[in-house]
């Protein structure tokens, strides 16, 4: 039987961004550089870091339903959309805007997380909806 996907068997990257009225939503691309086959079925955990590691505000919401288990072959990819809500939207007594260094993604039923690097602004305090949401993993 063929494994789930590790973080050690994985690169992460942004393949794709699209901007919307007070939103920007960005594709994550999961790259297999394993010599072995492996799954990923559900969501992956996303939070914001700061430069030093520690998490800024809640981990992103889950959305939609959770899609079907996808392979990936060594040097092929996974894909999942992460939706960002503009802090700006928010007020910011309450939502602490603060400079993010990136995000912390974990792949599906996995505890080590892979950085991804991708400076930003995220909310510190509370927000009355979520600032992240984060689509199910799918192909490509």
């Amino acid at each position: 039987p063929v494994s789930e996907c590790h973080a050690a068997d994985l690169t992460l990257a942004v393949a794709r961004t699209e901007g919307a009225a007070g939103h920007v939503y960005r594709t994550l691309q999961f790259t297999n550089h394993s010599e072995h086959s492996c799954v990923m079925q559900g969501y992956p955990g996303v939070s914001f870091v700061a430069d030093d590691g520690h998490q800024i505000g809640p981990a992103a919401v889950r959305e939609g339903p959770i899609g079907p288990q996808v392979t990936v072959d060594p040097g092929a990819n996974a894909a999942v959309v992460v939706d960002f809500t503009d802090t700006g939207v928010f007020n910011p007594d309450i939502c602490h805007p603060t400079q993010v260094g990136g995000l912390r993604v974990y792949p599906p039923d996995e505890r080590t997380a892979i950085d991804l690097p991708l400076p930003g602004t995220g909310c510190a305090g509370t927000t009355p909806s979520a600032q992240l949401h984060v689509r199910t993993i799918t192909p490509g």
